[in-house]
């Protein structure tokens, strides 16, 4: 981390196998179910537009929803696969963070007893450090639902 960035570090256990939970990162049928779930926890819609991934090192994705009317979209490319234990890429909200670069998201799956525990790490740019609790907020509704879907709990929110 440099000293132009800040992070968020968000943990969570899982009564799953690192497999699972890894490959739930990169399932874009599970994505659409746990992003879509997380968004409406928050209050959102829940509409999503696009799940797109293209699961390799170099690879990208694109997720989006509409929020008031318009589309938001979050975008980024894997810098890093080693499943289970790994993962790591970019995630960017605007073209500007994009040119500069600032913003990677690590994940590490550590098995842990019936499962395994999850710790994902956002490094950002200081220009966002307000909206740190936001994002932590945002990340942690997105691991508590990938639980969920694990769980095979759906909520009746994996509509297309």
């Amino acid at each position: 981390m440099s000293p132009k960035t800040f992070f968020v570090r968000i943990t969570r256990e899982f009564h799953a196998a690192p497999e699972r939970v890894f490959d739930a990162w990169l399932d874009p049928e599970k994505v659409r179910a746990w992003m879509r779930m997380a968004l409406v926890d928050g209050g959102l819609s829940g509409d999503m537009r696009r799940v797109e991934v293209d699961a390799r090192v170099g690879g990208h994705f694109t997720f989006s929803d509409m929020r008031m009317g318009e589309e938001a979209v979050h975008w980024g490319t894997y810098l890093e696969i080693d499943r289970p234990q790994k993962l790591v890429f970019t995630w960017f909200t605007s073209k500007e963070d994009e040119r500069e670069n600032s913003s990677i998201v690590s994940i590490s799956i550590v098995p842990n007893g019936n499962g395994c525990l999850l710790t994902l790490v956002h490094d950002m740019d200081m220009k966002w450090s307000e909206y740190k609790d936001l994002v932590t907020a945002g990340w942690t509704r997105m691991v508590d639902m990938q639980a969920r879907v694990l769980a095979g709990d759906r909520g009746n929110l994996t509509g297309q």
